[in-house]
């Protein structure tokens, strides 16, 4: 993986508010030989449409994360909802040149269009996260000499304390939304933060090093109206490995 300095980490997230960055980083994961241990081949994803964001493969079978995410829902979330995000967003990016080359009243369209790109494009973005930081055979603590254990020691005492912190802003989105552990390099910290939809409450600038898709399409097959029970489930496949290198990059 390519290593990023802050300053290289900073450009990125301002450029694309927050959660949109490092994408990269987790798209260069998903090419990288995946670990033995009898993981399923992994899943190709359905056929890119036009535009610049394109829907990575799973780094891993839709049946991998059993018992904890089911096959079904890795299904649907995958190839129906993220590819859906990767869809708007590509064509607001279209509607937004056609904006342009066209002017007049066209311009007036400029704040919806906007507005769509950001939803998508943020949607897609964290999606991507997601995908990398789950594995099959997951879950545990972070490795002791890993940087990411030492910063959660660090800014939250220790990793139950994390996980409580964590699992309690999942459980507390007002609607769909996220959980997600980002690093703020402005203080050189670990935050907990929460976003509504995938745009609205966030902290720009702070990078995604672990975000948790609470929305209801994420889970709701499986666990019904018991979103604890799927966080719980979540932190039985965490890829600390992934989120370490998404940590050392942003840092």
């Amino acid at each position: 993986m390519t290593r990023l300095t802050r300053r290289d980490a900073i450009k990125s997230a301002a450029a694309v508010g927050g959660w949109m960055m490092l994408t990269g980083a987790a798209t260069a994961q998903a090419d990288e030989p995946k670990p033995a241990g009898g993981a399923s081949p992994p899943v190709p994803p359905p056929a890119p449409g036009e535009g610049p964001y394109v829907l990575a493969p799973l780094p891993y079978g839709y049946s991998d994360l059993e018992p904890y995410i089911d096959t079904q829902t890795m299904k649907l979330h995958h190839d129906i909802h993220h590819a859906a995000y990767v869809k708007g967003a590509n064509a607001a990016l279209v509607e937004l040149e056609r904006i342009r080359r066209e002017g007049g009243d066209q311009i007036h369209r400029v704040r919806a269009v906007t507005q769509s790109l950001a939803f998508n494009l943020a949607g897609h973005l964290l999606h991507d996260v997601f995908w990398q930081v789950m594995k099959k055979g997951g879950g545990g603590a972070p490795p002791r000499d890993s940087d990411i254990a030492r910063m959660i020691q660090r800014d939250f005492g220790t990793l139950d304390a994390f996980k409580g912190h964590f699992a309690a802003a999942g459980q507390q989105v007002m609607g769909s939304g996220w959980a997600i552990l980002c690093w703020e390099p402005l203080a050189q910290r670990l935050l907990v933060v929460q976003a509504e939809k995938h745009e609205n409450l966030h902290a720009p600038g702070a990078v995604p090093l672990l975000p948790l898709d609470v929305w209801e399409h994420a889970y709701y097959l499986q666990y019904q109206n018991r979103r604890a029970d799927y966080i719980k489930g979540f932190f039985e496949v965490i890829n600390w490995e992934a989120v370490d290198a998404r940590l050392r990059a942003a840092m």
